[in-house]
């Protein structure tokens, strides 16, 4: 068995769970053949972001119960699609990225400067900042 990778080399982290994030549903921005979109790059969710992604026709804070899907608030983690997280950098509303969190996909469509440049490092948990 091979251990996804994150863009930094090491053993990809969880990225979210609550709520539960990934292509799979598994907590991390795994990726795969199936998944069309490349989710693999881990957000920290900001307003900016999300009003982006909804003038580019790409709701993400709409609750969609039929899916599964409870919309994303600013602060979730939450795995996006490559591309759409490019789209938000070009446009100057690219949300925070954990980089350990962030498969090595990514690198596929986004430049690693790019990542760097809004890298933070949260913990999957937040109330262990406390």
């Amino acid at each position: 068995m091979t251990t996804d990778r994150n863009v930094l080399g090491g053993e990809l982290e969880v990225c979210g769970t609550d709520p539960v994030t990934g292509f799979y549903r598994d907590g991390c921005c795994n990726t795969g053949e199936e998944d069309l979109g490349n989710h693999s790059v881990c957000a920290v969710v900001t307003a900016d972001f999300l009003a982006n992604q909804h003038s580019a026709d790409n709701d993400l804070s709409t609750p969609r119960p039929e899916f599964g899907f409870q919309g994303l608030e600013p602060g979730d983690r939450w795995c996006v699609c490559a591309a759409r997280w490019l789209q938000a950098y070009e446009a100057g509303a690219a949300p925070p990225v954990v980089l350990a969190a962030t498969h090595a996909k990514a690198l596929d469509v986004v430049p690693l400067e790019a990542l760097r440049e809004h890298a933070v490092d949260v913990p999957a948990d937040p109330s262990s900042l406390t």
